[in-house]
C-alpha cells in the first residue's frame, strides 16, 4: 500500500524524533562513561605512584602497612593490595587470588576473581612490579555501572517519549502541511475546472517553501489567464476586423464577375488584391505575435545595440526623406554588447519607425515634421525610442493602443489591425523589459526599455 505525502511527512517527523533522542541520549552515555573511566584512571596513577615512592623509599613493611591504611572507611569500591609472585593478596584489599595477567599494566578494565562480587563488576587497575611482589591498585566500576543502568533507563523512557513527541508533532505538521496542500490543489483543480482568478493565499510571507511555491503558481496562473483572456480577444477582434474586408472582397468579387466592362473589372481586381493583402498582414502579424511569445533564449546572441542602431538608421533614413520628414539619430549611450534577439527587436524598432512615419505629421503650424531614433540611458538598462512631432497619444488612450487589437479609430474606418504596438510589447517582455509611451510635447515618445 502506497502511503500519501502527509502521512509519509509524519512518519519522517517521528523518525527524526527517535534518532535525534536515541543519538543524543547515546551521546550523554558515551561521554559519562568516558568521563568517569579517565576519572578512575587519573586517581589510579597518582595513588599507585605515591605507593611506588614509599616502596622505593621504606621497603615493602612500611608499604604493606601504607596499603592497610589506604582504604577509607566505608569506600568499599577501592582496590589496594600487595600480591606475591603467584597473585595471591600478601596485604590490603583485593581477591584472595587474582585472575589477571601478571605484567606491568598502567590502566585495565578487567574482573580481578572469579568468586564472589569480583567475578560480578569489572574492576579499573593498575599493576606495578615491586621486586618479586606486585603493587595493585584499582577501583570497582559498581557506580559507573550504576550510572549506565540509569543512562540506559532514562534512554528506554526517552524512546517512549520520542515516539510520543514524534506522534504527536508528525500530526500537526500533517495538519499543517496538508491544509496548505489543500489549498495550492483546491486552486489547482478550479483552474482546472476554467475558473483562472483564484489565487494561492501566502500565509508566511513568501519566507517559506510553500509560499515560494504559491508565488510562482499564482505567477503562472496569472500568465495562463491573460493569455486566455488575450486568446478570447484575438479571437473576438479577428472575427471583428476579419468581417469587414471579408465583406469588402466578396461584395468587389461580385462587382468583378458582373462587370461588363474589362476597364472597370481590371479596377476592381485591383481592390481585390488591396483587400486581400490586407487580411494576410493581419493574418501574418497575428503569427508573428504568436512566435515572439515563444522565443525560447537560446535564440539570444550578442548584440551591439550602436550598431543595431546605426544599420537601421541606415535603412530608414532615406524613406523618411522620400515622406517628408527629417530623420535624426541620436546615440546618447555606448553600452557594452547585450544578449539580445536581433530579428526581433529589429522588427519592434522598425515598426516604430513606421508608425512615426505614418503618424509622425505634425499638425498646421506645431513645427517641422522630425523622427528621432535615439538610444538613451535608462535607471535599468538602456532605452531604444523613437520621437516623432505628430499629435502624439492622449495619456487616456494609450493603454488601449497597446492592447491587442486595440484601435483608436473605434469605428476601425482606417486601415489596419491594432496589432503593431502588441508585438512591440511582446518583444519588449521577452527581453525582461517594457514598452511604454510618453509625451514628447508636441508628438509621441514610443521607447523600449532593455534591462542589462
Amino acid at each position: 500500500m502506497r502511503l500519501s505525502v502527509t502521512a509519509r511527512i509524519a512518519l519522517l517527523a517521528i523518525a527524526l524524533a527517535l534518532v535525534s533522542n536515541l543519538v543524543l541520549v547515546g551521546f550523554v552515555w558515551k561521554w559519562t562513561h568516558d568521563d568517569a573511566i579517565a576519572a578512575t584512571r587519573r586517581e589510579m596513577t597518582e595513588q599507585s605512584d605515591a605507593l611506588l615512592s614509599i616502596w622505593r623509599s621504606d621497603g615493602l613493611r612500611p608499604l604493606a602497612a601504607a596499603v592497610q591504611d589506604a582504604r577509607p572507611p566505608g569506600d568499599v569500591s577501592l582496590v589496594v593490595a600487595v600480591l606475591d609472585a603467584e597473585g595471591r593478596r600478601l596485604a590490603g584489599y583485593a581477591p584472595p587470588r587474582v585472575s589477571v595477567p601478571l605484567r606491568p599494566t598502567r590502566f585495565r578494565v578487567d574482573r580481578l576473581g572469579v568468586t564472589g562480587t569480583w567475578e560480578q563488576h569489572d574492576t579499573g587497575y593498575i599493576l606495578q612490579p615491586i621486586g618479586a611482589n606486585w603493587l595493585l591498585t584499582g577501583r570497582t566500576l559498581d557506580v559507573i555501572e550504576a550510572e549506565q543502568r540509569a543512562i540506559e533507563g532514562a534512554l528506554a523512557l526517552a524512546v517512549t517519549l520520542s515516539l510520543g513527541l514524534g506522534i504527536g508533532a508528525g500530526l500537526v505538521l500533517t495538519r499543517y502541511v496538508g491544509k496548505r496542500l489543500n489549498r495550492i490543489a483546491g486552486v489547482i483543480e478550479a483552474a482546472g475546472e476554467g475558473d483562472l482568478s483564484r489565487r494561492v493565499e501566502m500565509v508566511a510571507g513568501g519566507a517559506d517553501s510553500f509560499d515560494r511555491l504559491a508565488a510562482r503558481l499564482n505567477a503562472m496562473l496569472g500568465k495562463v489567464e491573460r493569455l486566455m483572456t488575450e486568446l478570447r480577444l484575438v479571437t473576438d477582434s479577428l472575427a471583428h476586423d476579419l468581417r469587414s474586408p471579408l465583406a469588402r472582397l466578396r461584395t468587389k468579387t461580385e462587382q468583378a464577375v458582373m462587370a461588363g466592362d474589362p476597364q472597370a473589372r481590371e479596377a476592381m481586381l485591383g481592390g481585390l488584391l488591396v483587400e486581400t493583402d490586407l487580411v494576410m498582414r493581419m493574418l501574418t502579424m497575428v503569427i508573428e505575435i504568436s512566435r515572439s511569445e515563444s522565443v525560447s533564449r537560446d535564440r539570444f546572441t550578442l548584440v551591439d545595440p550602436v550598431a543595431l542602431i546605426e544599420e537601421i538608421a541606415d535603412l530608414y533614413g532615406p524613406v523618411a526623406e522620400e515622406a517628408g520628414l527629417e530623420f535624426l539619430v541620436a546615440i546618447d549611450i555606448a553600452p557594452p554588447p547585450m544578449r539580445l534577439h536581433r530579428e526581433l527587436l529589429s522588427q519592434a524598432v522598425t515598426n516604430l519607425i513606421d508608425n512615426a512615419l505614418k503618424h509622425g505629421v505634425p499638425r498646421q503650424g506645431a513645427g517641422g515634421g522630425v523622427v528621432t531614433l535615439r538610444l538613451a540611458p535608462h535607471p535599468i538598462g538602456i532605452a531604444v525610442q523613437v520621437e516623432d512631432r505628430g499629435p502624439g497619444i492622449a495619456p487616456a488612450d494609450r493603454a488601449e493602443a497597446l492592447r491587442r487589437f486595440g484601435r483608436l479609430d473605434i469605428a476601425r474606418t482606417t486601415p489596419g489591425a491594432g496589432l503593431g504596438m502588441s508585438l512591440i510589447d511582446t518583444v519588449a517582455r521577452l527581453h525582461d523589459g517594457q514598452f511604454e509611451l510618453d509625451d514628447n510635447r508636441p508628438g509621441l515618445i514610443a521607447r523600449v526599455i532593455l534591462p542589462r
